[in-house]
């Protein structure tokens, strides 16, 4: 990791709130509104037209996408369904599919097996109990089989509108906890913990937002801190360049997801 930089002013100049914040780590509050306020302000700014990286033309596609994304990139999952929606374009086309097909048709994307299990799953269940039509309301799409709250979240956020909860993903986990703004140890506590200091109506906006971050600047394993929009108000410990005065120690969260 190459040395924190510091960075002292020659004469004195104007402060913006931001870098006030980050040179007073002594009163650091990372939960300060003033803070959060900051960060949710410098993300919008910096991804204003952010969406959903799926590529989905309907709810019942976004469910499918979703479901494909666990441990797999958006880029190989957007490459894979459309010869899979041309095949089976609705939910009753697709449950009533070849197991061994859907299988062959996304085995790129990885765990093709239980994938295919999950979205035969939920188009039975979407074709049979829902008149071929998405719910729109968490308690309905956590019944349909392969769907869990992040992928609900995806689809009420996304494609509905309806902001019940944060998506949080790999790399939302990933920097809520690098910027402070969750300690919890499994994405649940983190939602919740978001879900208590962002706006409610900017939960979808700020995941995406955040997850657009995560993949283009601060990358897991070396982050562009130098590129980062948010490096004063960051005070992360394997900063690869810094304006921060102090920084804090690693968590244990944080050690494992180095």
């Amino acid at each position: 990791m190459a040395p924190l930089k510091k960075v002292v002013s020659a004469k004195a100049t104007p402060v913006s709130p931001s870098a006030k914040l980050a040179a007073k780590p002594k009163n650091y509050k990372p939960l300060e509104k003033v803070r959060v306020d900051a960060i949710l302000d410098k993300l919008h700014k910096a991804y204003p037209k952010v969406v959903c990286a799926l590529h989905h033309d309907s709810a019942w596609q976004l469910v499918v996408a979703t479901i494909l994304s666990a441990q797999c990139t958006d880029v190989r999952v957007n490459l894979v369904t459309p010869a899979l929606f041309r095949r089976y374009p609705t939910p009753q086309s697709l449950a009533k599919a070849d197991p061994a097909e859907v299988e062959d048709m996304i085995r790129t994307t990885g765990f093709f097996r239980n994938k295919t299990k999950s979205i035969l799953g939920a188009a039975k269940k979407v074709s049979e109990d829902f008149g071929g039509k998405i719910p729109d309301t968490m308690d309905e799409l956590l019944k349909l089989p392969g769907v869990a709250r992040k992928t609900a979240n995806v689809v009420l956020g996304s494609w509905f509108r309806k902001n019940e909860g944060v998506v949080v993903d790999t790399h939302v986990y990933r920097l809520s906890h690098r910027l402070d703004m969750a300690e919890g140890t499994n994405p649940g506590t983190v939602e919740q913990e978001l879900m208590k200091i962002v706006p409610r109506n900017h939960w979808t906006a700020f995941s995406h937002e955040l997850i657009h971050h995560g993949r283009q600047i601060c990358i897991a394993r070396k982050p562009r801190c130098a590129d980062c929009t948010l490096e004063t108000l960051c005070h992360a410990a394997d900063k690869t360049w810094s304006t921060v005065w102090q920084h804090k120690p690693l968590s244990r969260v944080e050690k494992e997801l180095a």
